[in-house]
């Protein structure tokens, strides 16, 4: 196939006549999917670390067979096209180390046959490599880091290297399950979300209700507690919210170490959210204090981030938020009390003579300037009495 209008002129003039002189230009411009950032380019010959090497050969079920040419050649597809999908994945430049193996040649023909069958582009296809390459580096990173550490502590007569081993073969295709089924879970819960959208438009740049959560005074936290101290605390903080954001419906979009990120499709959930981390965190005597900004509004949504005027403006909301407290703009404000889940004012709650009627109260504060985003009046979310 060509990738591109000279993809497969460009794969030629990086081969010699044989296929083979001449590859270090195609060869320097592909990535390592067998090694990504755990194995550096000096390991990754045949003297490279047997343990690591028996490792890489058990997880990928696979040994190493070809050059990022020759994967690139048995998979169909252009050196350029080849070297593109392996960045995108994350995976190093290994120059003309032989360190490829059947896996990788397979995961280049389905890629290009997508984009050959026209059911992706070809910056989608990359788009795909990228989000999932992502994703996986930071679970790997996460499983090793926290979960294989945490099992392997070395005993007599064994070092903690040669208990991986054993355990990764035990693991690895319990872990492998679990983690298709999660992402089938996931596949169905989003496409779910995004064919129930009101109109073409809006299954790409959705009405969604974005809220940040901050903790406050983390930078003095940091010159304050140990590294290992605060390493607990940012993932206490984590955990719990993601906890709390899954169990009420929400989403959890990201987490930046002492602030997190959530959306939800509507702003009742997103509001019990905010209210539940600042009454969770506030009971919490080894937490700081919380800040909780909340906007709705279009956001558009990449690669599982979302973006847009809405994200921007609840972020400044969580900025000027008071301690232990939510601040809503304007637009979430009225679709609370568009759907009756807060009064359009307290006068209307006297006239009814139900207290117990709503489940939040809102309090228009001041008007202020907000950078980038003009003069915006702030609402302040509270639980009401009963609600």
């Amino acid at each position: 196939m060509t990738a591109d209008d000279g993809g497969t002129t460009r794969a030629g003039r990086a081969t010699g006549d044989d296929g083979t002189g001449g590859g270090d230009h195609g060869a320097r411009h592909a990535g390592h999917p067998g090694v990504g950032g755990s194995i550096g380019e000096e390991d990754i010959g045949e003297e490279g670390d047997p343990l690591a090497l028996r490792l890489e050969s058990l997880i990928l079920g696979a040994e190493r067979r070809y050059t990022p040419f020759q994967a690139a050649r048995a998979a169909g597809v252009s050196m350029d096209l080849a070297a593109r999908f392996w960045r995108a994945m994350g995976f190093a430049d290994i120059g003309q180390a032989k360190a490829l193996t059947e896996a990788d040649v397979l995961a280049l023909r389905r890629l290009a046959g997508l984009v050959e069958a026209g059911l992706l582009s070809e910056p989608m296809a990359v788009q795909v490599a990228r989000s999932t390459g992502q994703t996986t580096a930071r679970l790997a990173d996460w499983q090793i880091d926290s979960f294989l550490e945490g099992l392997t502590e070395p005993q007599e007569g064994l070092s903690r290297a040669e208990i991986t081993y054993p355990l990764v073969e035990l693991l690895l295709p319990e872990l492998e399950e679990f983690l298709i089924y999660v992402w089938r879970r996931q596949l169905a819960a989003a496409t779910g979300r995004v064919v129930q959208a009101a109109d073409d438009a809006e299954m790409v740049d959705r009405r969604l209700a974005v809220g940040f959560a901050d903790l406050v005074g983390f930078t003095r936290l940091t010159r304050r507690l140990e590294e290992e101290e605060l390493g607990e605390l940012v993932e206490a903080f984590e955990t719990t919210a993601a906890d709390l954001v899954a169990a009420h419906g929400g989403r959890l979009i990201k987490t930046l170490g002492d602030e997190v990120l959530y959306a939800a499709d509507d702003a009742g959930t997103a509001a019990e959210i905010g209210l539940r981390l600042i009454e969770t965190l506030t009971n919490d005597e080894t937490m700081p204090e919380l800040r909780v900004g909340i906007a709705f509004g279009t956001v558009t949504t990449r690669m599982g981030d979302v973006f847009g005027t809405t994200v921007n403006l609840a972020s400044r909301l969580t900025s000027i938020a008071p301690k232990d407290a939510v601040l809503v703009d304007g637009a979430l404000a009225e679709e609370l009390t568009r759907n009756g889940d807060a009064p359009k004012s307290e006068a209307e709650v006297a006239a009814a003579g139900e207290r117990g009627e709503y489940r939040f109260a809102l309090q228009p504060m001041w008007q202020r300037p907000v950078r980038g985003l003009g003069v915006v009046e702030p609402w302040l979310l509270t639980r009401r009495d009963g609600g």
